[in-house]
C-alpha cells in the first residue's frame, strides 16, 4: 500500500463517485479503480459496496478512513516542518522515525551525531511505516529509521543497525512474571493492549487465532507511551519489541511457539551526490556499537 492509494481511497470516500474521484485525483477512472482494488487485496476485505449507482463505505472502509486521514495529516506536517526548517545558518538533517521505534537505543546515537557533526541541526519527524520511504525518495526527508525491510531499490542506501525480538510484555504484578515463557493458551481471556503500529500485528493475531487463544482487545492506539504505561500498570498485556521498552516497570517474557524479529534500519538516498552532512551521518551509524540498551 502506498500514499497514492490512500489518496485515491479518501477522494472516493468523500464523493462516493468513481468518476468524480478520478477527476479530482488527476487519474483515469480505470486507474483509480485498479488502485482501490489493489488496496482492498492488500487489506483483505472490501472497502466499498458497489450496487449499481449506489456506492457506500463498508465497515472496513469506515474503520480505516480515519487512520488514512491521520497518515496524510502526518505526511503534510512533515512536508511543512521540513520546508520551514530549511532556513538558517546550520545545515539541516531531517530524519523520520516510525512511532514503533522508541528512543532508548537511538537517542544516545543522536546525541553523538549532534556532538561530532557540530554544524548540523537535527530535526526528527514522526512518520508512518508506509510514508517514510516515499518521503525519502521525494527528498522531503534526508533519511528515516524503520523496522521493516524496504523493497529493493537501487536509489536507496540501507544500513542495518540492530535486531530485536518480539516479546510478551506485562506489568510487574502480573502472573506471567512467574513464568520463564508464556504458552499461547495462557493468553485466552487476558486483556490485550493492541499496538496498531506493530509491524507483526497481523502475524501475531493469526498465530493466536490458530490456537484459539486470541486475547480480548480492550485498548488500541498508535501512542507507544500510553500503551506501555497501561501495561506497566497491570491493566493488560501486549506484544513489544524487546529493546523498545519505555517504562522500566515492564516485564518481558517469550511467547512460546513464535519467533518474530525485526531489524532497525536507516534508509536514505544512495550515492555520493547526497549532502556531506548525510554522508557523515551514515559513517557514524556504521561505526556505532549497537548493543542491548537494557543491559
Amino acid at each position: 500500500m502506498n500514499i497514492a492509494q490512500i489518496r485515491h481511497f479518501l477522494k472516493l470516500a468523500e464523493s462516493l463517485n468513481f468518476t468524480q474521484a478520478a477527476r479530482e485525483s488527476g487519474v483515469t477512472q480505470p486507474t483509480l479503480t485498479r488502485s482501490i482494488q489493489r488496496l482492498e487485496e492488500q487489506l483483505g476485505g472490501q472497502l466499498l459496496f458497489r450496487d449499481g449507482k449506489d456506492t457506500r463505505l463498508t465497515a472496513l472502509g469506515m474503520a480505516v478512513r480515519s487512520e488514512f486521514e491521520a497518515i496524510l495529516r502526518s505526511e503534510e506536517k512533515v512536508h511543512s516542518i521540513a520546508l520551514s526548517n530549511r532556513i538558517g545558518n546550520l545545515e539541516k538533517l531531517s530524519l523520520g522515525i516510525v512511532s514503533s521505534i522508541t528512543p532508548m537505543e537511538l537517542s544516545p546515537f543522536i546525541k553523538r551525531a549532534m556532538t561530532e557533526i557540530a554544524s548540523t541541526e537535527v530535526i526528527i519527524h514522526p512518520i508512518s511505516k508506509m510514508s517514510g520511504i516515499e518521503l525519502v525518495l521525494a527528498g522531503t526527508l534526508d533519511g528515516c529509521f524503520v523496522g521493516e525491510e524496504p523493497e529493493n531499490n537501487l536509489k536507496l542506501s540501507v544500513i542495518d543497525l540492530y535486531e530485536e525480538r518480539l516479546m510478551l510484555a506485562c506489568g510487574p504484578e502480573h502472573r506471567f512474571t512467574e513464568m520463564n515463557s508464556v504458552a499461547p493458551e495462557e493468553l485466552a481471556g487476558e486483556i490485550y493492549i493492541d499496538r496498531l503500529n506493530c509491524e507483526f500485528r497481523d502475524q501475531v493475531i493469526a498465530f493466536l487465532d490458530k490456537r484459539a487463544s486470541v486475547p480480548l482487545p480492550r485498548l488500541r492506539s498508535e501512542r507507544e507511551d500510553w500503551l506501555q504505561e497501561v501495561v506497566a500498570g497491570n491493566c493488560g498485556v501486549c506484544m513489544l519489541p524487546e529493546f523498545s521498552v519505555i517504562s522500566p516497570r515492564l516485564q518481558l517474557r517469550p511467547l512460546e511457539g513464535i519467533d518474530l524479529r525485526r531489524t532497525i534500519r536507516f534508509v536514505s538516498v544512495s550515492g555520493s551526490g547526497t549532502s556531506m552532512v548525510l554522508q557523515e551521518f551514515r559513517k557514524l551509524l556504521q561505526s556505532q556499537q549497537w548493543g542491548n540498551p537494557r543491559q
